[in-house]
């Protein structure tokens, strides 16, 4: 097994992001270089480039998150970018939603570690859950699947008139027209590509944001949620 390179000092920048919870920030990120290289959630090759690439890449997502909102990061992983926008954004009631074992035990030893109370762990997929999770107002995701793929999975799970937001590289723009069909009859109304993180992060993190109507998912979805909810009425 190849050994992890050592984390490096988290940047000045990163004590602005984090504010008061800069502390447990730094304890993730030791979590990371550790347990998750160890546990195969992460590269070992990641760890020089944990806070710039991921931690922060993923805190600056709060820029486009409104206030006081429910959040499903669908296909969280190692927590990425559940955790980060959880330290930054204690306003939020989050779901980190992953259907792995493994990734779910590590996520729920950083939740309790960190006293995120403001965040629950849920093992499943997204067709999984669907009709059992309540509807959110916004789906988070990161390198989880192709735009198209993932809009399938992400955006029944929201609420009407909530909005998926993927973090996305350079194929961000091509992700958006080749899945541009498919997020129509997924009931999206508006989707854009947007960069946040303007001094924080070089290059900018790229955002797809997907907003829907008042059928997030289409007309089959909201068919098979009606029927998932007459079933928990029944039991």
């Amino acid at each position: 097994m190849t050994e992890a390179a050592e984390l490096p000092e988290a940047p000045a920048v990163a004590r602005e992001v984090f504010g008061e919870r800069f502390p447990d920030a730094v304890r993730y990120a030791e979590l990371l270089a550790d347990a998750g290289v160890r546990r195969g959630l992460i590269g070992p090759r990641e760890v020089p480039r944990l806070w710039e690439r991921h931690l922060l890449n993923c805190a600056v997502l709060s820029e486009v998150v409104a206030e006081g909102v429910s959040v499903c990061d669908v296909g969280s992983g190692a927590g990425l970018p559940g955790i980060p926008l959880a330290l930054v954004r204690p306003d939020l009631n989050i779901t980190l939603l992953e259907p792995l074992l493994r990734r779910t035990t590590f996520l729920t030893e950083v939740v309790e570690l960190l006293g995120l109370e403001h965040v629950t762990v849920v093992r499943g997929r997204a067709e999984e859950v669907l009709g059992t999770l309540p509807p959110v107002h916004v789906v988070t995701a990161r390198a989880v699947a192709p735009l198209e793929r993932l809009a399938g999975w992400g955006v029944p799970l929201l609420r009407p008139y909530g909005e998926m937001l993927a973090l996305k590289g350079d194929t961000a723009e091509e992700e958006v027209k080749v899945a541009s069909a498919a997020l129509s009859k997924l009931g999206a109304v508006t989707t854009s590509v947007v960069q946040v993180g303007e001094g924080i992060v070089d290059p900018l993190s790229t955002v797809v944001r997907v907003e829907v109507g008042e059928s997030p998912g289409g007309v089959r979805f909201a068919t098979k949620k009606a029927k998932a909810a007459r079933a928990r009425r029944r039991r």
